[in-house]
């Protein structure tokens, strides 16, 4: 039995249950996405300033950075586990999104990618959602 996007197929049957979110679902989550992707590139910078380049004050800035990063990534896994588990998405597909906002810049492309995916899914504003 597999999983797609709110249906589920097996032994030959195709049973659709409809997923539907709040708009305010996929909002946070792209917003998170973001911050934690800028700052994870900024970090990357200063790592580089500081380690290679051995530029000074260098070091402040990835302190600042990174503290940031770390504190807005633990919000970013909130809201990526929330989302993931209202679009009901198998463990290998929200483990990848978890992780995008590790890899310096994948998090622009995942968020991308999961907007295109989870649109279709959100209520438009005032209709309730059903569970």
């Amino acid at each position: 039995m597999r999983t797609t996007a709110g249906a589920v197929v097996g032994a030959g049957i195709a049973a659709v249950t409809l997923v539907r979110m709040k708009q305010s679902v996929l909002t946070r989550y792209r917003t998170l996405a973001y911050v934690t992707g800028v700052l994870l590139v900024l970090l990357t910078i200063g790592v580089i300033g500081k380690y290679v380049l051995e530029i000074d004050g260098a070091a402040g800035f990835t302190k600042v950075v990174s503290i940031a990063h770390g504190w807005l990534y633990v919000l970013y896994l909130v809201f990526a586990f929330d989302l993931g588990s209202k679009a009901k998405w198998p463990l290998g597909k929200l483990a990848w999104v978890l992780l995008a906002g590790t890899i310096p810049t994948a998090a622009f492309f995942v968020e991308r990618k999961v907007r295109r995916e989870v649109a279709p899914l959100v209520v438009p504003a005032g209709e309730p959602v059903k569970v």
